[in-house]
């Protein structure tokens, strides 16, 4: 069961980093909308991964438990041996390429607030930053 487990948390973990892949490149193409349309596959995939996670731990922790003498190399087979050294592979992979994205989302982000300042005024009014109350928010010149 553990073998199973960790297949599909791999699977997972796998679809996850392939989404945020794509999720790069329409960054980088200002291609918002096919990120939300991902969003609701990425979650689903992301929720399967936390249940897998879970249950893969639990698995560990009973071996332990009823073999409390024994180390864990001790008590996986080969092929377990194997899905774990690529799950700790592909969550490494998958923490590089959320580092890369949260670095874009944050460059975004900051470009649209800039954008947002300019357009719109601001002032700080004790510790928070509200639109300004000048009449003539935006300025046009011809």
């Amino acid at each position: 069961m553990l073998s199973h487990n960790l297949q599909y948390a791999l699977n997972d973990l796998r679809d996850i980093i392939l989404i945020t892949k794509s999720d790069i490149e329409d960054i980088k193409e200002a291609k918002h909308e096919p990120q939300f349309e991902r969003l609701s596959i990425k979650e689903e995939r992301l929720k399967s991964f936390e249940e897998r996670k879970a249950t893969i731990d639990q698995e560990i922790s009973s071996l332990m438990t009823a073999n409390p003498d024994a180390e864990l190399q001790n008590l996986l087979n080969e092929e377990q041996h194997n899905l774990l050294n690529e799950f700790k592979v592909e969550l490494n992979n998958l923490k590089e390429v959320n580092k890369y994205y949260a670095k874009l989302v944050l460059v975004v982000s900051n470009l649209y607030n800039t954008f947002l300042e300019r357009l719109v005024p601001t002032e700080m009014q004790g510790y928070n930053k509200v639109a300004s109350e000048d009449p003539s928010i935006l300025e046009v010149r011809v």
